[in-house]
């Protein structure tokens, strides 16, 4: 038995599909990926535990020219290899792979295709809604399963989409390194990371890039700066808009205060040291950074956004604001500063929270849709 995982870029699957490759292994499949290779842009990160990996130059905007090499090269790939499941992912990729995967059905091949959060939502634009929806409405009679990661995803289109609609709680968060430590321990790695014991750490993850809108954050941190002098934002990851956070950071004088660590694979550390997971982004689907932090105990503050909505109860596993107030997102910072008793509280909750969202959970979950239980292929 044979599977083919797909995606726009190759460190979506190192990233988020770990859990569905080991237990297709386990279960005896042959697995092979199909994505563009940016893993150089993503210090450390491989895709691990594939039988083949093929470079194929899909890009994130429909109207790129390369997303008609990449639909060739998928389409000859799948004659090829003959695979008994497709299982896509992202939304070009997506798009692409299924109707490279057209014929390949007629002939018994499953397709399924994971919605990481679709791009219409409880508001998004006018643009979104005309574009997106009915683009994925007709994509979906070339799905056999589609999978959704969000509740609102799911009752959005579980009774309008024509094709089998299923609920999974995420990709999975690695509980095994992901998981609450003790004040000695984390002061330990605070000293190993060379950080003081005495600095209040907010860690933000994720591309830099205009959604993930790390701007709010950095104006947030140059107006909480006055009445918590030791406060500390660690930003974790690269993206187009590096350069440009660098130098706002710079003009607002508070180099001392943010510091950019790039892409680190090893983000469990940071996690594990601060005191709040903080993000602003506008739109998410359902962000595995903040599923990580409630695995260490952490309390949230973050934006209002479908995603963030799923996992965080405003006032019960951390706190919610717009996302274009810094001056919101300095009061709710300055709040848990002076109440670490909130801390605790809202850290508690979200752990107990993210137990549905672990890699041991899904693996449960996953089995179920790829019907494997009881099933060794060999």
């Amino acid at each position: 038995m044979k599977v083919l995982l797909t995606a726009t870029v190759q460190s979506h699957i190192a990233q988020f599909h770990k859990p569905l490759i080991g237990l297709l292994k386990e279960k005896g499949y042959e697995v092979h990926v199909a994505a563009k290779n940016n893993l150089f842009e993503k210090d450390g990160l491989e895709i691990e535990n594939v039988d083949e990996v093929f470079d194929i130059p899909f890009e994130r905007s429909p109207f790129k020219i390369n997303n008609v090499i990449a639909y060739k090269k998928l389409k000859l790939l799948i004659m090829k290899n003959k695979y008994d499941i497709i299982h896509c992912n992202t939304p070009v990729g997506g798009v692409i792979t299924k109707l490279a995967a057209k014929e390949a059905r007629k002939n018994g091949t499953q397709v399924f295709y994971t919605a990481h959060g679709f791009h219409f939502y409880s508001g998004a634009s006018v643009f979104n809604w005309l574009l997106y929806y009915p683009l994925e409405k007709i994509m979906a009679g070339f799905t056999d399963k589609l999978i959704t990661i969000t509740k609102e995803d799911y009752d959005r289109v579980k009774n309008s989409f024509n094709t089998n609609v299923y609920y999974m709680h995420g990709v999975g968060a690695n509980e095994k390194k992901y998981y609450p430590v003790s004040l000695e321990d984390s002061s330990k790695i605070r000293s190993e990371l060379s950080y003081s014991k005495r600095s209040f750490i907010l860690v933000c993850a994720g591309e830099l890039n205009k959604n993930k809108n790390q701007r709010t954050l950095i104006r947030a941190i140059s107006i909480s700066v006055k009445k918590i002098p030791d406060i500390l934002l660690l930003i974790a990851g690269n993206g187009s808009d590096e350069n440009e956070l660098k130098t706002m950071v710079k003009n607002l004088k508070i180099e001392k205060n943010v510091v950019f660590l790039g892409y680190k694979t090893d983000l469990d550390k940071y996690m594990k040291i601060c005191d709040v997971l903080v993000s602003a982004s506008y739109r998410e689907g359902l962000p595995l950074n903040i599923i990580e932090a409630m695995l260490c105990c952490k309390p949230v503050i973050a934006s209002q956004n479908r995603g963030h909505r799923e996992l965080v109860e405003d006032r019960k596993t951390g706190l919610l604001s717009n996302a274009n107030t810094p001056l919101r997102f300095a009061e709710l910072i300055l709040e848990l500063y002076l109440h670490a008793e909130k801390r605790e509280i809202y850290g508690k909750n979200g752990m107990k929270k993210s137990e549905l969202f672990t890699t041991k959970n899904i693996i449960k979950e996953l089995t179920t849709i790829y019907q494997l239980k009881g099933k060794k292929y060999g």
